[in-house]
This record gives C-alpha cells, sequence and structure tokens, in this order.
C-alpha cells in the first residue's frame, strides 16, 4: 500500500530507507569511479606501448566522465530529501507518457504529464532533462517499450508540485528521480510563478525551489 496518508513521504521507513541507498550510490561512484579511472590510466603508463591507448580510450572517456558526473548524483539525491520532506505522496495510475515526440521536448527525453494541483483538469508536462538516472525510465516510458517494461512504470508514486519539481517512483518506493522544470533550478533561467498560489509557493520554497519573491509573485 503506497503510504499516502502521511503528512509528507520522508515520514515512511521505506521512503527513506530508499533515499539512504540513493546517498550510498552516490558516495560509492564518487569512490570507485575515479579509482577505476586512475586504474586504467596506471595500466597504460605501465603498459607504455602506444597502440594500447585504443584499448583503454573508451574505458578511459567513459570512467573520467562518470567521476566527472557524480556531482549530479549528489546534487540529486539532496534535492529529492528536501521535496520529499515537504509533500506526500500521490499515486498516479498510468500517467501520459513518453518519450520525445511532444512539441518542447527534445528527441530523446522522456517526459509524463500530471494534474496540475490548483486546476485538476490541466496536466503539466514534466521533462527529463538530466540523463542521470533517467536511462531506467526512459526505457519504459517510451512507445517502443516492451509490455513487461511498461508495466513497470503503470503505477507512479509522485511528491512534489508538478509545476516546480518532484521527486517520482515506482511502487516500494524504487527508482527515486527527481523531474523539475528548468526554472526551478537553474539561476540562468528566471524564476516563474507557474500561476500557483501563495501556499504552493511556499511550500516549493521550503523545498529548495527557485521561485519568484513573494512581491514578485503577488505583481
Amino acid at each position: 500500500m503506497p503510504p499516502v496518508h502521511l503528512t509528507t513521504a520522508w515520514d515512511d521507513p521505506a521512503t527513506r530507507r530508499a533515499w539512504t541507498k540513493l546517498l550510498i550510490g552516490a558516495a560509492l561512484g564518487q569512490i570507485l569511479w575515479p579509482a577505476a579511472w586512475l586504474g586504467l590510466l596506471a595500466g597504460y603508463v605501465a603498459l607504455s606501448i602506444t597502440w594500447t591507448l585504443w584499448l583503454f580510450f573508451v574505458p578511459l572517456a567513459y570512467t573520467f566522465y562518470r567521476a566527472f558526473l557524480q556531482c549530479a548524483y549528489w546534487q540529486g539525491a539532496f534535492r529529492a530529501r528536501r521535496l520529499l520532506r515537504q509533500y506526500p505522496w500521490q499515486v498516479y495510475e498510468t500517467p501520459e507518457s513518453g518519450v520525445g515526440n511532444l512539441p518542447g521536448v527534445r528527441d530523446g527525453c522522456a517526459w509524463l504529464k500530471f494534474p496540475n494541483p490548483e486546476a485538476p483538469d490541466q496536466r503539466v508536462t514534466m521533462v527529463m532533462h538530466s540523463h542521470v538516472r533517467s536511462l531506467w525510465w526512459g526505457g519504459r516510458l517510451g512507445r517502443r517499450a516492451r509490455a513487461e517494461r511498461k508495466a513497470q512504470v503503470r503505477e507512479i508514486w509522485f511528491a512534489g508540485d508538478p509545476r516546480f519539481a518532484a521527486v517520482i517512483a515506482v511502487p516500494a518506493p524504487r527508482h527515486l528521480y527527481v523531474i523539475h522544470q528548468r526554472p526551478s533550478y537553474d539561476p540562468g533561467i528566471p524564476a516563474d510563478s507557474q500561476g500557483a498560489g501563495p501556499r504552493a509557493l511556499e511550500l516549493a520554497r521550503r523545498a529548495g525551489v527557485r521561485v519568484p519573491a513573494p512581491d514578485a509573485a503577488g505583481s
């Protein structure tokens, strides 16, 4: 049973355990990926044969990329915690979703639509802008996904506000992912109230989302 009766998703012990696994994964990646890169580099230097560069180039490039990417995993984990501490879980059965093929969505980007909290008849599109931890979702939300894969995302747990940011997961919860509108975390884009009322804006602000200042939102 999804813990929809709780005040916030964080009140659910299973949610806290899932987040702890998320954090542990980020910590292990911070250690293992740089270590793998250094090990491969040391192996290449030890061999000192020019042609072996082709054997090491792809693994070296990938491990360096993953080591560089680890800051995004840490960032995602702490953003998830702030959201989970403010919003309760909601459950949506087979929300409209896909990969690309939607105006304003880049090819290859997965997306879902959720009800606007203050206008339930309206649907708000949320796009998985970051590919960090999104491969699992993208492989199940697209039209070409096999039926057994689609079944894994039939029920979506949602904690947040689709106008700003949210944590989505599949039951248990598993595969936590922070999905958000670009202005919510990008300081290069002006914060947008998205038509939200004062209470929704204050809740989003407490969850760490960039929203307009109270005077700007009310003007």
